[in-house]
């Protein structure tokens, strides 16, 4: 555990920085800044592997359940604050570091993307576009990241973590005094 810092408080901490990151790119890419200035379809190769794509997503990951009315929108958004309610309960109570962490990604992404944008422009800027080997990634977002290494986090936590090793009952042969 970092010094000083609850698994409340570290997940906090994930969640604000998440959440940061995520509004900050799209400022810069939204709106400029002097570094660049994307409109929706603007395609800006980086590198062999990489560009910069500005895609508006009227859904959730990877476009599905778009909404485009007023109510689509709505229930998206009382759907995100549900999730982030609900999350964000989780993680008061968790006592676990990489839960935490995990959780605060995933609520920072949440907000980020599924509240924010959606309460500002009615869907969710997306930017970044990899592809390789024959593989071609859809358009995404610092928010997306987040989500995506919260949700690992949690997987890890859930998978490795040292008291799930403790809860395991003894096997017969393993109790003492029974014979096999």
């Amino acid at each position: 555990m970092m010094r000083g810092l609850s698994p409340r408080d570290l997940g906090l901490v994930c969640a604000t920085g998440a959440l940061l990151l995520d509004q900050l790119t799209k400022l810069v890419m939204l709106y400029g800044f002097g570094f660049i200035d994307m409109l929706p379809g603007d395609h800006v190769p980086v590198l062999p592997f990489f560009d910069l794509v500005m895609v508006w997503n009227p859904g959730v990951s990877y476009g599905l359940f778009a909404a485009h009315s007023f109510w689509g929108r709505a229930f998206l958004i009382i759907l995100a604050l549900a999730a982030i309610g609900g999350l964000g309960w989780w993680l008061w109570n968790t006592t676990r570091q990489a839960f935490a962490i995990g959780l605060g990604l995933v609520i920072g992404g949440a907000i980020g993307n599924n509240l924010i944008d959606r309460l500002i422009y009615g869907k969710v800027a997306d930017f970044f576009h990899f592809y390789a080997f024959g593989y071609d990634w859809y358009v995404f977002n610092v928010a997306d990241c987040a989500i995506t290494f919260g949700v690992a986090a949690i997987l890890y936590d859930a998978l490795l973590r040292p008291e799930a090793a403790g809860t395991k009952e003894p096997q017969k042969a393993d109790k003492p005094g029974v014979d096999s």
